[in-house]
């Protein structure tokens, strides 16, 4: 039988970051996903505007976006003649419009994503009330759904976990040569050994690590003389305050490069540019990023407590870390420079990281998780 299934996201196509990412990747295979079982399936976002679609993912015909009238989201999402029979919320911040769907259709069955530190905390009276009333909480990691049970008291039958995976569009490299014009804007030449790290750089988020590479690099320049630390991803100004310090304080402005916001069309290229990706985070989720650098044959240096295990399959595609433990990093990072990267360490890295995060497989474990 026919069934409807709605997404409700806040934002998918208008912006980039990991959440977006995710949803985009979620909603283009939910969009296959019944088209192969005769269902129906609509994206409903609640800040994106209908032309902000990008049509790879899904019709238009299977999206709605509210742009900035987001009261006649909340309205169009509880009014009766809605009637799906499952919703999936692509984040806790949308509880309200589960809760009144559920109240107006007892009937339907109601999801809830959880993806990381939005979730690994004290959460509202309405959101925690969402959370004892939904029906599935999906979440992006082991430790996601481990903070959910023991945070929230949830009953662990509810939650499942659903690994991220690629995003099926993403440009992924046939072979492993460092672009030349990579090279030439950075002014690097091939055999330089170069540390990546892409992230949001904010000042209200100073979990993510790169200080500790900065220090690392500060160390390790003494063996490696010409290697480079690219630091890539949007800033605000008091961040970008805090990292010139630490370059100067640690002596490194020669081996850092900020690049600031990376183009999607670049990000592929900018993997294969370097050598190891590092992110010694606290409070990833799960962290996309990862596995798009091992998408790309990038080696991963990650955090060993939080949902950043996954992402690394709990060490066989890369190293995880005490990110406490400068040495720890240190260690790891000299470990990756004294075993240089080859085209084809690059390409079985890469054909792991699709074995366990590709899109069909994602599909199949989402297909299951319908018909529970």
């Amino acid at each position: 039988m026919s069934k409807k299934v709605i997404l409700f996201t806040l934002q998918t196509f208008s912006s980039t970051g990991g959440i977006q990412k995710m949803t985009r990747t979620l909603g283009h295979s939910l969009y296959q996903l019944s088209q192969n079982i005769n269902w129906n399936f609509e994206l409903w976002s609640a800040y994106d505007k209908p032309d902000d679609l990008m049509p790879q993912y899904l019709p238009a015909s299977a999206f709605k976006g509210f742009g900035v009238n987001r009261v006649g989201f909340v309205l169009k999402a509880i009014s009766r003649s809605v009637k799906p029979d499952i919703i999936i919320l692509s984040h806790i911040n949308l509880a309200v419009i589960g809760l009144f769907i559920k109240l107006v259709n007892p009937k339907c069955k109601v999801w809830v994503i959880a993806h990381g530190i939005e979730v690994w905390r004290p959460l509202s009276l309405v959101k925690e009330y969402l959370l004892k009333r939904c029906d599935k909480v999906v979440c992006v990691s082991n430790f996601t759904r481990g903070q959910m049970i023991v945070r929230h008291n949830l009953n662990p039958a509810i939650c499942d976990v659903l690994n991220n995976a690629i995003d099926p569009f993403m440009k992924l490299p046939a072979n492993f040569q460092k672009p030349k014009y990579l090279l030439a804007r950075y002014k690097l030449n091939p055999t330089q050994p170069v540390i990546f790290t892409l992230t949001r750089l904010a000042s209200t988020e100073q979990y993510k690590g790169y200080e500790h590479v900065i220090r690392a690099v500060s160390k390790i320049k003494s063996s490696y003389p010409d290697i480079k630390y690219i630091l890539a991803g949007k800033y605000d100004n008091e961040e970008e305050d805090r990292i010139n310090k630490l370059i100067v304080q640690h002596d490194v402005a020669s081996q850092v490069i900020l690049t600031g916001f990376i183009e999607e069309p670049e990000l592929s290229d900018h993997f294969l540019l370097a050598d190891m990706f590092v992110l010694p985070s606290k409070k990833e989720g799960f962290g996309i990023v990862f596995i798009e650098a091992l998408a790309c044959g990038l080696p991963v240096i990650c955090g060993n407590a939080d949902g950043s295990i996954d992402a690394i399959r709990n060490g066989e595609l890369g190293k995880a870390i005490n990110t406490d433990d400068p040495a720890q990093l240190y260690k790891c990072i000299t470990e990756f420079l004294e075993s240089p990267l080859t085209p084809a360490k690059r390409e079985n890295l890469q054909k792991k990281c699709l074995m366990y995060f590709n899109e069909t497989d994602y599909m199949n474990k989402l297909h299951l998780l319908l018909n529970e």
